[in-house]
């Protein structure tokens, strides 16, 4: 996909350069950014993951529409208001009753929800690509980073040179950082 070959492309540049020239390979690499949040938006309203796959594409079609009569600041938020209205249309629609209470509940506490899902995917997805690295790279840095251990502390526990120690951290963290991004692509 694009994520990695435009990640240091902003949202709004990203926007802005879709209003300027209308082509909706801007709006593509936008929405691929925010896939797993109109997902995790979708699944805690319709409660079931081919439905909620559905309304993701279902609100894809509708955000390329809008996006062209309408020009969006916030893309973030905007998403996240299309994405709630169209499960609740669909809710209403299987004259499924959602009390103000429960509304208010679940809007209020969505933002908090999906941050903690996005970090603990996040995190499953490090803990994945961790075991992938090599034995030196994978003690280096979980020496370093998870057992905040210092470089010279590192050098005495393995037995490693000061140059080694620095060059097995500095490429684990980068094949984790490629592993990672490639993963979240796969999704």
């Amino acid at each position: 996909m694009h994520s990695e070959k435009y990640s240091h492309i902003s949202d709004t540049e990203l926007l802005e350069r879709f209003y300027i020239d209308g082509n909706n390979e801007w709006l593509g690499i936008l929405l691929e950014r925010y896939t797993f949040l109109l997902l995790g938006v979708c699944m805690k309203y319709l409660k079931n993951e081919e439905e909620s796959k559905d309304a993701v594409q279902q609100i894809f079609l509708k955000v390329i529409i809008e996006l062209g009569k309408y020009k969006v600041a916030y893309i973030k938020s905007w998403l996240y208001m299309i994405a709630k209205n169209h499960c609740l249309m669909k809710l209403r629609d299987k004259h499924v009753f959602v009390s103000a209470d429960a509304h208010e509940e679940l809007t209020s506490t969505e933002t908090d929800k999906q941050s903690l899902l996005d970090k603990e995917h996040s995190l499953g997805l490090l803990e994945q690509s961790l075991q992938e690295l090599n034995e030196e790279q994978k003690t280096c840095v979980t020496l370093f980073y998870l057992r905040k251990m210092s470089y010279q502390e590192i050098v005495d526990q393995t037995g490693y040179t000061l140059l080694q120690v620095k060059s097995h951290i500095q490429n684990g963290k980068r094949n984790l950082r490629i592993s990672v991004e490639k993963k979240m692509k796969q999704r």
